[in-house]
């Protein structure tokens, strides 16, 4: 049985619409959650699908509690979901190429320290781009400059708002970032 761990910061959708293709493809996968924030919406869709979720604080990031968590359980990946702090270097490097993230972008645009989320979408926006989409890669120890799996675009021209943007791009996540997990497995 292949092993997942999930690190969310947020709601949690992403690991929720895994975790459900998961199931709808009879996947016999164990997963874990771990969050960096005590009132993240994951908790409460970790309780609901029942799947085990702990939290860690950024102190246990940086003091090796978060690292001992990860080597004593021995994922075979590791998904960040929407997670939103710098992922420890020296997991990067115990567990090489086990590591990926979704950037809600074409990177290597609008990648980096602050760019995520909706912070993206607005200056997608307001730089007029045409395009955006997605790009899901390996992690090392800097932000969004991991090597490329693999990067799907979706026109935008005709969307007038951030939130426009971000529904496009949640779909595309939706639709491939389970389908690039399940591959890599």
């Amino acid at each position: 049985m292949k092993k997942v761990l999930f690190l969310a910061s947020g709601s949690g959708s992403n690991v929720e619409n895994i975790f459900r293709y998961f199931k709808q493809n009879n996947l016999n996968i164990d997963c874990q959650i771990v969050s960096n924030r005590k009132n993240a919406g994951v908790f409460e869709r970790a309780s609901r699908l029942n799947i085990p979720i702990s939290l860690f604080l950024k102190a246990e990031f940086e003091d090796g509690s978060f690292q001992n968590f990860v080597e004593k359980w021995q994922p075979d990946l590791i998904v960040l979901a929407g997670f939103l702090l710098m992922f420890p270097e020296d997991i990067v490097h115990k567990f090489p190429n086990k590591i990926i993230n979704v950037h809600p972008a074409l990177l290597p645009k609008y990648g980096g320290k602050g760019m995520y989320g909706m912070h993206v979408h607005r200056a997608v926006l307001e730089n007029k781009e045409p395009v955006t989409g997605i790009t899901i890669h390996y992690v090392n120890e800097h932000y969004d400059e991991g090597e490329i799996i693999l990067q799907v675009q979706t026109d935008i021209a005709s969307c007038t708002t951030a939130e426009e943007i971000a529904e496009k791009v949640h779909q595309l996540e939706y639709e491939h970032f389970p389908k690039v997990i399940h591959s890599l497995l």
